[in-house]
């Protein structure tokens, strides 16, 4: 099995606030976004650049922000941004498309965030009916 892969940006965030955000997607993969206009959501997939050192990447366990409880749980068993792979993951609304650039609403990645990849959101595939969540994730 192969340890290392190459990670290859496709974009890169060029405006996030809180009402939208844009994701200019380079130019070399513009061809790779025909068709993603008929979606009201997808899922965009970045690089946290803001934690993308060695300390970062060493954590292993946080107590998770934003929530109640505070309870020390593993990282790949929350959305922390410290990572061994400082991957994000977040589903947005399309908002528009134009050229090679996505308006989106929803996205929790700040400018400059480096674009992984773009995904359609399908409620077929994507939502699990009867998923459920520990109690610390409950308001």
């Amino acid at each position: 099995m192969r340890e290392k892969g190459e990670l290859k940006f496709i974009g890169v965030v060029e405006v996030a606030d809180q009402e939208e955000a844009k994701v200019r997607i380079f130019t070399e993969f513009c061809d790779a976004l025909k068709g993603i206009v008929s979606f009201s959501h997808v899922i965009i997939l970045y690089w946290f650049h803001l934690r993308d050192n060695e300390k970062e990447r060493s954590v292993l366990q946080v107590v998770p922000r934003r929530h109640t409880k505070n309870v020390k749980v593993g990282v790949f068993a929350c959305r922390s941004p410290s990572r061994p792979n400082p991957i994000g993951v977040c589903v947005v609304k399309l908002v528009k498309v134009e050229g090679c650039t996505l308006t989106v609403k929803g996205l929790d990645a700040f400018e400059f965030s480096p674009i992984i990849d773009v995904k359609p959101y399908t409620p077929r595939g994507d939502a699990v009916p009867n998923a459920y969540t520990p109690e610390w994730l409950s308001h």
